[in-house]
Formats: C-alpha cells, sequence, structure tokens
C-alpha cells in the first residue's frame, strides 16, 4: 500500500471525526414561582428548541420572600416542565433546592450530533444545499435573469413592450359611460 495514501486517509478520517465531535452545552432558563401561563409557555419552548438542538437545560426557580416557605409549589411547577419536555427529554437531576433557588437539569433524548446529522437531512429534503438570492437590476428594481432575451438591445425591448402594450381592435370591458 502507498504510504501517501494511507496518510491522506487517515487526515479524511480524522476530519470527519473532528466534524462530528460536537460538545453539550447547558443552557440556563431561569423564571420565579409566580410566572404567568404564557411566559411559562415561552420558557418550555425555549428548552425545547434547546433539547432538539442537543444542549441541556438547566431549569432554576428563584424563590423571593414567603416563597421560599413553599418549597413544594416549586417542585409541582419544576415536575410540570418536566412533563411537558418529555417528547424531548429526560430529567436528569431531580428538583432541588439551592439557597433561594430550585434546580433541575433536563437532558436531551438525542446526542448533539444526532440532533445535527437529523436537521441536514431535514434540510436537504425541504430544497438542499445553499439558497441563491435573485439579481434584481437597480436602475428599473426588476428581476435579471440570464435568457437571450435580456441580451437584446434597449431598442428592441422597447418596441416589444410597444406592440404589447398596443390597442387592440377589441373593445375593452370597463364601466360603462352614461
Amino acid at each position: 500500500m502507498d504510504f501517501g495514501k494511507y496518510k491522506y486517509e487517515a487526515a479524511v478520517k480524522a476530519r470527519e471525526s473532528r466534524r462530528n465531535q460536537t460538545n453539550t452545552v447547558l443552557k440556563e432558563i431561569r423564571f420565579r414561582l409566580k410566572i404567568d401561563s404564557h411566559d411559562y409557555e415561552t420558557k418550555v419552548g425555549h428548552a425545547k428548541r434547546f433539547l432538539a438542538a442537543g444542549d441541556k437545560v438547566k431549569a432554576m426557580i428563584q424563590f423571593r420572600g414567603r416563597e421560599q416557605q413553599r418549597p413544594e409549589m416549586g417542585v409541582r411547577l419544576l415536575e410540570r416542565m418536566a412533563d411537558d419536555l418529555a417528547e424531548v427529554g429526560t430529567v436528569e437531576s431531580n428538583p432541588r433546592q439551592d439557597g433561594r433557588n430550585m434546580v433541575m437539569v433536563i437532558g436531551p433524548l438525542r446526542n448533539k450530533a444526532e440532533a445535527r446529522a437529523q436537521a441536514r437531512r431535514e434540510q436537504k429534503q425541504q430544497g438542499g444545499g445553499r439558497k441563491t438570492r435573485e439579481r434584481v437590476d437597480t436602475t428599473t428594481a426588476e428581476p435579471v435573469s440570464n435568457s437571450m432575451a435580456d441580451a437584446m438591445p434597449a431598442e428592441l425591448k422597447d418596441q416589444a413592450k410597444a406592440q404589447e402594450s398596443a390597442p387592440s381592435d377589441a373593445p375593452k370591458p370597463g364601466p360603462a359611460a352614461n
């Protein structure tokens, strides 16, 4: 076997393994015990997006004043959040009181490399590849194409437009004049 070929294949394998290697990030979501339902749904939506991308989510409830005397309400809220996120993640650490905060960590069902691969497959199915922008002529603000008609001289274009807009012999339907 050729040593140069072996070296090249080893470099390709190393590059591929670096490409698939990812670090799981711990994303933090903070909220209060008396959170409104719409705000709660927004936070759950953010957590779902983080978990779908393969990141862990640290949910933190901040207690103030007399709220600290009712930690069971915080546990109930975090368990509700865990139930809402059950389709994309699992609870890694149960809710625990940490001073004025209650913390729970939820891990993704898929790791980050699997999530990236899934996103790539979906992108290819939807239209794949890079999206190209349509070129626009700055003088006329009309889209520019690469057809032969665009290569016509301006005088011929004007003549063609005049023929299209020329009045025909048939009367045009419109409001009746009294």
